[in-house]
Protein backbone atom coordinates (compact mmCIF):
# COMPACT_ATOMS: atom_id res chain seq x y z
CA UNK A 1 0.00 0.00 0.00
CA UNK A 2 1.28 3.08 -1.19
CA UNK A 3 2.08 5.87 1.78
CA UNK A 4 1.61 9.60 1.39
CA UNK A 5 4.06 12.58 0.32
CA UNK A 6 3.74 16.16 2.21
CA UNK A 7 5.25 19.17 0.13
CA UNK A 8 5.58 21.61 3.18
CA UNK A 9 7.06 25.17 2.81
CA UNK A 10 9.05 25.65 5.95
CA UNK A 11 9.40 29.37 5.89
CA UNK A 12 12.27 31.81 5.64
CA UNK A 13 14.02 30.40 8.42
CA UNK A 14 12.25 31.84 11.48
CA UNK A 15 10.35 29.20 13.62
CA UNK A 16 7.57 31.79 14.02
CA UNK A 17 6.65 31.87 10.63
CA UNK A 18 5.85 27.93 10.00
CA UNK A 19 2.58 27.60 9.61
CA UNK A 20 0.03 25.49 12.20
CA UNK A 21 -0.45 23.19 9.30
CA UNK A 22 3.25 22.72 8.23
CA UNK A 23 3.95 22.25 12.25
CA UNK A 24 0.92 19.37 12.45
CA UNK A 25 2.22 17.79 9.55
CA UNK A 26 5.82 17.54 10.41
CA UNK A 27 5.34 16.36 14.05
CA UNK A 28 3.81 13.41 12.44
CA UNK A 29 5.82 12.23 9.68
CA UNK A 30 8.11 8.75 9.54
CA UNK A 31 10.40 10.06 7.07
CA UNK A 32 11.63 13.83 6.47
CA UNK A 33 13.62 15.08 3.46
CA UNK A 34 15.19 18.50 3.90
CA UNK A 35 17.58 20.89 2.97
CA UNK A 36 18.76 23.59 4.85
CA UNK A 37 17.37 26.25 4.19
CA UNK A 38 14.07 26.13 6.64
CA UNK A 39 16.10 27.24 9.75
CA UNK A 40 17.14 25.00 12.45
CA UNK A 41 13.89 25.70 14.67
CA UNK A 42 12.11 24.06 12.42
CA UNK A 43 14.68 21.26 11.70
CA UNK A 44 14.37 20.65 15.27
CA UNK A 45 10.88 20.24 14.96
CA UNK A 46 12.06 16.41 13.28
CA UNK A 47 10.94 14.02 15.66
CA UNK A 48 13.75 11.77 16.93
CA UNK A 49 12.06 8.53 15.77
CA UNK A 50 11.62 10.00 12.51
CA UNK A 51 14.45 9.12 9.40
CA UNK A 52 16.00 12.17 8.34
CA UNK A 53 17.23 12.43 5.21
CA UNK A 54 19.31 15.54 3.89
CA UNK A 55 19.40 16.16 0.38
CA UNK A 56 22.04 19.11 0.98
CA UNK A 57 20.34 21.26 -1.59
CA UNK A 58 22.20 24.48 -0.68
CA UNK A 59 23.51 27.87 -3.29
CA UNK A 60 26.60 25.98 -5.25
CA UNK A 61 26.49 22.27 -3.30
CA UNK A 62 23.96 20.13 -4.06
CA UNK A 63 24.65 16.26 -2.44
CA UNK A 64 21.51 14.68 -4.24
CA UNK A 65 20.48 15.71 -7.75
CA UNK A 66 17.03 17.12 -8.40
CA UNK A 67 15.87 13.47 -10.08
CA UNK A 68 17.02 11.37 -7.11
CA UNK A 69 15.50 13.55 -5.04
CA UNK A 70 12.12 12.81 -6.90
CA UNK A 71 13.09 9.16 -6.76
CA UNK A 72 13.94 9.07 -3.28
CA UNK A 73 10.04 10.64 -2.22
CA UNK A 74 8.48 7.80 -4.37
CA UNK A 75 10.44 5.27 -3.11
CA UNK A 76 9.95 6.11 0.43
CA UNK A 77 6.30 6.60 -0.53
CA UNK A 78 5.99 3.06 -2.29
CA UNK A 79 7.18 1.28 1.14
CA UNK A 80 3.63 3.03 2.73
CA UNK A 81 5.72 5.75 5.18
CA UNK A 82 4.59 9.22 5.90
CA UNK A 83 7.03 11.38 4.07
CA UNK A 84 7.46 14.82 4.39
CA UNK A 85 9.55 16.78 1.86
CA UNK A 86 10.74 19.84 3.62
CA UNK A 87 11.89 23.23 1.67
CA UNK A 88 12.61 26.38 2.86
CA UNK A 89 10.30 29.36 2.18
CA UNK A 90 7.23 28.39 -0.26
CA UNK A 91 7.70 24.89 -2.23
CA UNK A 92 6.22 26.62 -5.44
CA UNK A 93 7.99 29.98 -5.87
CA UNK A 94 11.32 28.60 -7.19
CA UNK A 95 11.26 25.44 -4.77
CA UNK A 96 11.13 22.44 -7.91
CA UNK A 97 7.71 21.40 -5.91
CA UNK A 98 5.87 21.16 -8.78
CA UNK A 99 8.82 18.38 -10.33
CA UNK A 100 9.00 16.43 -7.20
CA UNK A 101 5.07 16.12 -7.46
CA UNK A 102 4.37 15.02 -11.03
CA UNK A 103 7.05 12.15 -10.53
CA UNK A 104 4.44 10.58 -7.42
CA UNK A 105 1.51 11.73 -9.52
CA UNK A 106 2.22 9.31 -12.57
CA UNK A 107 2.92 6.53 -10.01
CA UNK A 108 -0.60 7.46 -8.41
CA UNK A 109 1.04 8.14 -5.03
CA UNK A 110 -1.23 10.40 -3.14
CA UNK A 111 0.24 14.14 -1.83
CA UNK A 112 -0.78 17.31 -0.72
CA UNK A 113 0.94 20.92 -0.72
CA UNK A 114 1.24 22.91 2.67
CA UNK A 115 1.83 26.50 1.27
CA UNK A 116 4.91 28.04 3.39
CA UNK A 117 6.02 31.84 4.07
CA UNK A 118 8.29 32.92 1.23
CA UNK A 119 10.67 34.72 1.75
CA UNK A 120 10.34 37.02 -1.03
CA UNK A 121 7.90 39.02 0.80
CA UNK A 122 8.94 38.17 4.47
CA UNK A 123 12.78 39.16 4.78
CA UNK A 124 11.79 42.46 3.13
CA UNK A 125 9.40 42.64 6.12
CA UNK A 126 12.00 41.98 8.99
CA UNK A 127 14.24 44.73 6.86
CA UNK A 128 11.55 47.04 7.32
CA UNK A 129 10.51 47.29 3.70
CA UNK A 130 7.04 47.06 2.75
CA UNK A 131 7.18 45.49 -1.33
CA UNK A 132 3.97 47.97 -2.47
CA UNK A 133 3.53 50.93 -1.17
CA UNK A 134 0.46 53.00 -2.81
CA UNK A 135 2.55 55.98 -3.13
CA UNK A 136 5.76 54.02 -4.49
CA UNK A 137 4.77 50.97 -5.83
CA UNK A 138 2.00 49.06 -7.25
CA UNK A 139 3.21 45.95 -8.15
CA UNK A 140 5.82 43.42 -6.96
CA UNK A 141 7.13 41.13 -9.38
CA UNK A 142 9.82 37.96 -7.74
CA UNK A 143 12.44 36.87 -10.01
CA UNK A 144 14.62 34.08 -9.99
CA UNK A 145 18.49 35.00 -9.78
CA UNK A 146 19.66 31.72 -10.32
CA UNK A 147 22.41 31.38 -13.01
CA UNK A 148 25.00 28.74 -14.41
CA UNK A 149 28.36 28.91 -13.05
CA UNK A 150 29.59 30.75 -16.17
CA UNK A 151 26.63 32.02 -17.64
CA UNK A 152 24.96 35.35 -17.91
CA UNK A 153 21.42 35.33 -16.07
CA UNK A 154 18.74 35.57 -19.25
CA UNK A 155 16.39 38.69 -18.52
CA UNK A 156 14.27 40.73 -19.90
CA UNK A 157 15.81 43.60 -18.21
CA UNK A 158 13.63 46.65 -20.59
CA UNK A 159 10.70 44.45 -19.56
CA UNK A 160 11.30 44.00 -15.84
CA UNK A 161 12.14 47.84 -16.12
CA UNK A 162 8.93 49.09 -17.81
CA UNK A 163 7.14 47.64 -14.84
CA UNK A 164 7.57 50.15 -12.52
CA UNK A 165 7.11 48.24 -9.68
CA UNK A 166 9.32 46.42 -6.82
CA UNK A 167 11.52 44.12 -8.09
CA UNK A 168 12.53 41.00 -5.73
CA UNK A 169 14.90 38.43 -6.95
CA UNK A 170 15.84 35.48 -5.08
CA UNK A 171 19.24 33.31 -5.49
CA UNK A 172 20.80 36.33 -6.55
CA UNK A 173 23.97 36.91 -4.95
CA UNK A 174 25.89 35.79 -7.21
CA UNK A 175 24.38 37.36 -10.28
CA UNK A 176 23.81 40.64 -8.25
CA UNK A 177 26.59 42.99 -11.12
CA UNK A 178 24.89 40.99 -13.24
CA UNK A 179 21.46 42.31 -12.90
CA UNK A 180 22.64 46.09 -11.53
CA UNK A 181 24.15 46.27 -15.32
CA UNK A 182 21.10 44.46 -16.79
CA UNK A 183 18.70 47.06 -15.37
CA UNK A 184 20.90 50.03 -15.73
CA UNK A 185 21.24 49.12 -19.65
CA UNK A 186 17.72 49.45 -19.86
CA UNK A 187 17.02 52.43 -18.97
CA UNK A 188 16.42 52.37 -14.93
CA UNK A 189 18.13 55.19 -12.83
CA UNK A 190 21.38 54.37 -11.06
CA UNK A 191 20.16 56.41 -8.39
CA UNK A 192 17.26 53.82 -7.69
CA UNK A 193 17.27 52.56 -3.73
CA UNK A 194 17.86 49.43 -3.45
CA UNK A 195 18.50 46.61 -0.65
CA UNK A 196 20.19 43.35 -0.08
CA UNK A 197 18.61 41.35 3.56
CA UNK A 198 21.35 38.67 4.08
CA UNK A 199 20.23 35.59 6.04
CA UNK A 200 16.91 37.73 6.68
CA UNK A 201 14.67 36.87 9.81
CA UNK A 202 17.35 35.12 11.86
CA UNK A 203 20.23 36.28 14.28
CA UNK A 204 22.68 36.79 11.66
CA UNK A 205 20.43 38.88 9.33
CA UNK A 206 21.92 41.72 7.75
CA UNK A 207 20.40 44.81 5.27
CA UNK A 208 22.76 46.60 3.30
CA UNK A 209 21.33 49.79 1.64
CA UNK A 210 22.39 51.22 -1.76
CA UNK A 211 21.65 52.73 -5.30
CA UNK A 212 21.56 50.56 -8.24
CA UNK A 213 24.82 51.93 -9.33
CA UNK A 214 26.63 51.36 -6.61
CA UNK A 215 25.39 48.25 -5.26
CA UNK A 216 27.76 45.79 -7.35
CA UNK A 217 30.83 47.49 -5.36
CA UNK A 218 29.27 47.83 -2.03
CA UNK A 219 28.59 44.00 -1.91
CA UNK A 220 31.61 43.30 -2.57
CA UNK A 221 33.53 44.99 0.13
CA UNK A 222 30.93 43.72 2.59
CA UNK A 223 30.96 39.96 1.48
CA UNK A 224 27.18 39.38 1.46
CA UNK A 225 26.54 35.52 1.68
CA UNK A 226 24.00 33.30 0.78
CA UNK A 227 20.93 33.30 1.22
CA UNK A 228 20.19 36.78 0.46
CA UNK A 229 17.34 38.59 -0.73
CA UNK A 230 17.88 41.83 -3.34
CA UNK A 231 14.85 43.84 -3.83
CA UNK A 232 14.93 47.15 -6.00
CA UNK A 233 12.86 49.89 -6.32
CA UNK A 234 11.64 53.12 -4.42
CA UNK A 235 9.86 51.51 -1.49
CA UNK A 236 13.92 50.52 -0.28
CA UNK A 237 14.21 54.03 0.89
CA UNK A 238 11.72 53.27 3.54
CA UNK A 239 13.93 50.80 5.04
CA UNK A 240 14.97 52.54 8.10
CA UNK A 241 12.11 54.40 8.79
CA UNK A 242 10.50 51.47 8.90
CA UNK A 243 12.67 48.82 10.85
CA UNK A 244 11.35 47.09 13.39
CA UNK A 245 13.30 43.76 13.91
CA UNK A 246 16.78 45.49 14.21
CA UNK A 247 14.94 47.43 17.45
CA UNK A 248 14.46 44.59 19.26
CA UNK A 249 16.16 44.29 22.26
CA UNK A 250 17.95 41.00 21.60
CA UNK A 251 17.92 41.36 18.01
CA UNK A 252 20.90 39.54 16.07
CA UNK A 253 21.34 37.28 19.45
CA UNK A 254 21.22 33.60 18.77
CA UNK A 255 20.61 32.58 22.35
CA UNK A 256 20.49 28.31 22.87
CA UNK A 257 17.88 26.49 25.45
CA UNK A 258 18.86 23.89 27.08
CA UNK A 259 15.62 23.30 28.75
CA UNK A 260 14.03 19.68 28.65
CA UNK A 261 11.51 19.91 25.70
CA UNK A 262 8.64 20.20 27.69
CA UNK A 263 9.67 22.85 29.34
CA UNK A 264 11.12 24.82 26.94
CA UNK A 265 8.19 26.68 24.94
CA UNK A 266 7.67 29.38 27.35
CA UNK A 267 10.80 30.76 27.85
CA UNK A 268 11.73 30.91 24.13
CA UNK A 269 8.47 32.03 23.12
CA UNK A 270 9.57 35.03 25.50
CA UNK A 271 13.08 35.49 24.20
CA UNK A 272 12.10 34.98 20.54
CA UNK A 273 9.49 37.87 20.84
CA UNK A 274 12.40 40.32 21.98
CA UNK A 275 13.79 39.34 18.49
CA UNK A 276 16.17 36.70 19.19
CA UNK A 277 16.90 33.61 16.72
CA UNK A 278 16.41 30.39 19.85
CA UNK A 279 17.81 27.08 19.12
CA UNK A 280 16.38 24.60 21.81
CA UNK A 281 18.74 21.81 22.54
CA UNK A 282 17.12 20.17 25.33
CA UNK A 283 20.38 18.58 27.78
CA UNK A 284 17.93 16.52 29.84
CA UNK A 285 15.04 14.56 29.57
CA UNK A 286 12.67 13.64 32.62
CA UNK A 287 11.87 9.66 33.00
CA UNK A 288 9.23 8.59 35.26
CA UNK A 289 10.72 5.34 37.15
CA UNK A 290 9.15 2.42 36.70
CA UNK A 291 8.00 -0.37 38.82
CA UNK A 292 8.17 1.92 41.66
CA UNK A 293 7.32 -0.20 44.59
CA UNK A 294 8.37 2.85 47.10
CA UNK A 295 5.63 4.94 45.21
CA UNK A 296 2.99 2.07 45.42
CA UNK A 297 3.28 2.13 49.19
CA UNK A 298 3.64 6.15 49.71
CA UNK A 299 0.17 6.48 47.86
CA UNK A 300 -1.22 4.42 50.02
CA UNK A 301 -0.65 6.58 53.20
CA UNK A 302 -0.68 10.10 52.15
CA UNK A 303 -3.20 11.25 54.55
CA UNK A 304 -0.09 10.21 57.26
CA UNK A 305 1.74 13.17 56.11
CA UNK A 306 1.68 16.55 57.71
CA UNK A 307 3.67 18.19 54.71
CA UNK A 308 4.43 17.67 50.92
CA UNK A 309 7.73 19.77 49.67
CA UNK A 310 7.86 19.62 45.73
CA UNK A 311 11.17 20.19 44.20
CA UNK A 312 10.60 21.27 40.14
CA UNK A 313 7.04 21.02 37.93
CA UNK A 314 7.93 18.24 36.35
CA UNK A 315 7.77 16.38 39.78
CA UNK A 316 4.41 17.99 40.40
CA UNK A 317 3.20 16.90 37.22
CA UNK A 318 4.60 13.28 37.33
CA UNK A 319 3.00 12.77 41.00
CA UNK A 320 -0.30 13.95 40.37
CA UNK A 321 -0.02 11.68 37.03
CA UNK A 322 0.73 8.81 39.11
CA UNK A 323 -2.46 9.66 41.74
CA UNK A 324 -4.78 9.56 38.56
CA UNK A 325 -3.11 6.08 37.26
CA UNK A 326 -4.32 4.71 39.99
CA UNK A 327 -8.28 6.53 40.65
CA UNK A 328 -6.57 8.66 43.18
CA UNK A 329 -7.41 12.70 43.53
CA UNK A 330 -5.68 15.29 45.74
CA UNK A 331 -8.54 14.30 48.20
CA UNK A 332 -5.73 11.21 49.49
CA UNK A 333 -3.40 14.42 50.24
CA UNK A 334 -5.87 14.56 53.64
CA UNK A 335 -4.46 17.95 55.14
CA UNK A 336 -1.11 18.13 54.26
CA UNK A 337 0.50 21.48 53.94
CA UNK A 338 2.36 22.11 50.41
CA UNK A 339 5.89 23.64 50.18
CA UNK A 340 7.37 24.14 47.05
CA UNK A 341 10.92 25.06 46.19
CA UNK A 342 10.05 28.31 43.82
CA UNK A 343 7.33 29.83 41.68
CA UNK A 344 7.51 27.55 38.88
CA UNK A 345 7.04 24.46 41.17
CA UNK A 346 4.17 27.09 43.07
CA UNK A 347 2.57 27.41 39.95
CA UNK A 348 2.56 24.07 38.98
CA UNK A 349 0.34 23.14 42.73
CA UNK A 350 -1.86 25.79 41.87
CA UNK A 351 -2.85 24.35 38.06
CA UNK A 352 -3.30 20.93 39.89
CA UNK A 353 -5.70 23.75 42.44
CA UNK A 354 -3.38 23.55 45.41
CA UNK A 355 -2.38 26.45 47.39
CA UNK A 356 1.79 26.46 48.19
CA UNK A 357 2.10 27.65 52.13
CA UNK A 358 5.87 27.56 52.10
CA UNK A 359 8.40 28.66 49.56
CA UNK A 360 11.44 30.01 50.39
CA UNK A 361 12.83 33.51 49.48
CA UNK A 362 15.85 31.97 47.87
CA UNK A 363 14.97 29.42 45.41
CA UNK A 364 17.25 26.30 45.62
CA UNK A 365 17.29 23.08 47.81
CA UNK A 366 19.35 24.65 50.73
CA UNK A 367 16.96 27.30 51.31
CA UNK A 368 14.20 25.14 51.34
CA UNK A 369 15.48 22.61 53.58
CA UNK A 370 16.52 25.60 56.16
CA UNK A 371 12.47 26.92 55.67
CA UNK A 372 11.16 23.40 56.37
CA UNK A 373 13.54 23.19 59.50
CA UNK A 374 12.43 26.03 61.09
CA UNK A 375 8.56 24.91 60.43
CA UNK A 376 8.30 21.76 60.88
CA UNK A 377 8.09 20.00 64.39
CA UNK A 378 9.37 16.98 66.24
CA UNK A 379 7.85 14.03 64.58
CA UNK A 380 6.23 15.60 62.34
CA UNK A 381 6.50 13.55 59.04
CA UNK A 382 7.34 15.11 55.29
CA UNK A 383 7.04 13.50 52.57
CA UNK A 384 9.46 14.49 49.27
CA UNK A 385 8.49 13.41 45.76
CA UNK A 386 11.88 14.25 43.82
CA UNK A 387 14.25 13.21 41.34
CA UNK A 388 16.12 10.00 41.86
CA UNK A 389 19.26 11.88 41.94
CA UNK A 390 18.21 14.79 43.96
CA UNK A 391 20.89 17.11 45.94
CA UNK A 392 21.04 16.11 49.57
CA UNK A 393 21.55 19.68 50.86
CA UNK A 394 17.51 19.91 51.08
CA UNK A 395 17.24 16.76 53.68
CA UNK A 396 20.84 17.78 55.20
CA UNK A 397 19.58 21.41 56.09
CA UNK A 398 16.24 20.06 57.30
CA UNK A 399 17.82 17.34 59.97
CA UNK A 400 20.18 20.37 61.27
CA UNK A 401 17.19 22.08 62.72
CA UNK A 402 14.53 20.09 63.63
CA UNK A 403 14.06 15.62 64.21
CA UNK A 404 11.30 15.40 61.94
CA UNK A 405 10.43 12.06 59.83
CA UNK A 406 11.81 12.65 56.26
CA UNK A 407 10.64 10.47 53.41
CA UNK A 408 12.38 10.92 50.30
CA UNK A 409 10.19 10.12 47.55
CA UNK A 410 12.20 9.15 43.84
CA UNK A 411 10.01 9.26 41.42
CA UNK A 412 12.32 10.09 38.14
CA UNK A 413 14.92 10.31 36.95
CA UNK A 414 17.29 13.04 34.62
CA UNK A 415 18.43 10.97 31.67
CA UNK A 416 21.08 13.09 30.02
CA UNK A 417 19.94 13.75 26.11
CA UNK A 418 21.55 13.33 23.02
CA UNK A 419 22.00 16.23 20.65
CA UNK A 420 20.28 15.88 17.30
CA UNK A 421 23.18 15.30 14.52
CA UNK A 422 20.94 17.11 12.28
CA UNK A 423 22.05 20.85 13.83
CA UNK A 424 25.95 20.91 14.58
CA UNK A 425 26.23 22.96 17.83
CA UNK A 426 29.33 22.50 18.51
CA UNK A 427 30.41 24.05 15.20
CA UNK A 428 28.71 26.90 15.83
CA UNK A 429 29.92 27.63 19.22
CA UNK A 430 33.52 27.20 18.14
CA UNK A 431 32.59 29.89 15.20
CA UNK A 432 30.76 32.19 17.59
CA UNK A 433 27.27 31.80 16.02
CA UNK A 434 25.61 31.45 19.41
CA UNK A 435 25.85 33.77 21.46
CA UNK A 436 24.56 33.40 25.19
CA UNK A 437 23.24 29.70 26.62
CA UNK A 438 20.76 29.21 29.23
CA UNK A 439 20.93 26.48 31.57
CA UNK A 440 17.80 26.22 34.18
CA UNK A 441 19.55 23.70 36.67
CA UNK A 442 22.88 21.42 37.49
CA UNK A 443 21.62 19.18 35.84
CA UNK A 444 21.22 21.04 32.28
CA UNK A 445 24.92 21.94 32.71
CA UNK A 446 26.41 18.28 33.05
CA UNK A 447 23.68 17.13 30.25
CA UNK A 448 25.43 19.66 27.82
CA UNK A 449 28.87 18.39 28.81
CA UNK A 450 27.56 15.22 28.31
CA UNK A 451 26.27 15.99 24.60
CA UNK A 452 29.39 17.23 23.61
CA UNK A 453 32.10 16.39 24.66
CA UNK A 454 35.67 18.15 23.55
CA UNK A 455 34.30 20.89 23.62
CA UNK A 456 36.41 23.83 24.82
CA UNK A 457 33.73 25.07 27.79
CA UNK A 458 35.37 28.97 27.81
CA UNK A 459 33.64 29.53 24.70
CA UNK A 460 30.22 29.00 26.62
CA UNK A 461 28.53 32.42 28.02
CA UNK A 462 26.13 30.61 30.08
CA UNK A 463 22.69 32.44 31.35
CA UNK A 464 22.25 30.57 34.85
CA UNK A 465 19.21 30.32 37.27
CA UNK A 466 20.47 30.37 40.20
CA UNK A 467 24.23 29.61 42.11
CA UNK A 468 24.23 25.71 41.92
CA UNK A 469 24.12 26.13 38.10
CA UNK A 470 26.39 28.93 38.04
CA UNK A 471 28.88 26.82 40.00
CA UNK A 472 28.50 23.78 37.77
CA UNK A 473 28.79 25.85 34.58
CA UNK A 474 31.98 27.58 36.34
CA UNK A 475 33.51 24.45 37.12
CA UNK A 476 33.26 23.80 33.43
CA UNK A 477 35.40 27.08 32.76
CA UNK A 478 31.99 28.72 31.33
CA UNK A 479 31.42 32.29 31.82
CA UNK A 480 28.67 33.22 33.93
CA UNK A 481 25.77 35.85 34.57
CA UNK A 482 23.38 34.70 37.12
CA UNK A 483 19.76 35.62 37.37
CA UNK A 484 19.21 37.37 40.49
CA UNK A 485 16.24 35.32 41.07
CA UNK A 486 15.41 32.02 40.32
CA UNK A 487 12.55 32.93 38.00
CA UNK A 488 11.91 33.17 34.13
CA UNK A 489 11.31 36.99 34.53
CA UNK A 490 14.72 36.90 35.93
CA UNK A 491 15.97 34.66 33.77
CA UNK A 492 15.25 37.11 30.98
CA UNK A 493 16.45 39.80 32.40
CA UNK A 494 19.80 38.16 32.52
CA UNK A 495 19.71 37.54 29.41
CA UNK A 496 19.62 41.05 28.37
CA UNK A 497 21.97 42.16 30.40
CA UNK A 498 24.53 39.33 29.17
CA UNK A 499 23.83 41.08 25.96
CA UNK A 500 25.36 44.28 26.77
CA UNK A 501 28.26 43.59 28.80
CA UNK A 502 31.60 44.68 26.93
CA UNK A 503 33.19 41.14 26.93
CA UNK A 504 30.03 39.93 25.10
CA UNK A 505 30.33 42.61 22.25
CA UNK A 506 34.02 42.33 21.65
CA UNK A 507 33.56 38.68 21.15
CA UNK A 508 30.33 39.32 18.71
CA UNK A 509 32.44 41.42 16.41
CA UNK A 510 35.64 39.15 16.50
CA UNK A 511 33.25 36.33 15.25
CA UNK A 512 30.91 38.01 12.89
CA UNK A 513 32.10 36.68 9.75
CA UNK A 514 31.47 33.04 10.95
CA UNK A 515 27.87 33.65 11.65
Amino acid sequence: MAGKVWLVGAGPGDLGLLTIKGREILEQAEVVVYDRLGGEGVLRLIPRESEAIDVGKRAGSHTMAQQQINELLLEQALQGKRVVRLKGGDPFLFGRGGEELQLLARHGVPFEVVPGVTSAFAVPAYGGIPVTHRELASSVHVITGHKKEGERLQLDYEALVRLKGTLVFLMSVFAISDICQGLLAAGMESKMPVAVVQQGTGAAQKKINSDLGNLPDVIRKKKVQTPAVLIVGNVCALGNELQWYEKQPLFAKKILVTRPKERSGTLSGRLRSMGAEVLELPAIRIERLQENHGLEKELQRLSGYHYMAFTSPAGVDLFFDELKRRRQDIRALGSAQLAAIGPGTKKALEEKGLLCALMPDVYDGRHLGILLGETLKMGERILIPRAEQGTPELTEEIKKRTQAQITELPIYRIVYENPSPIIDVKGQIERGAIDLAIFTSASTVHGFAAALPGLAFDLVHAVCIGAQTQKAAEALGMRTVMAEKATLDHLVEACLKAAKEPAWQERAVDTEGGR
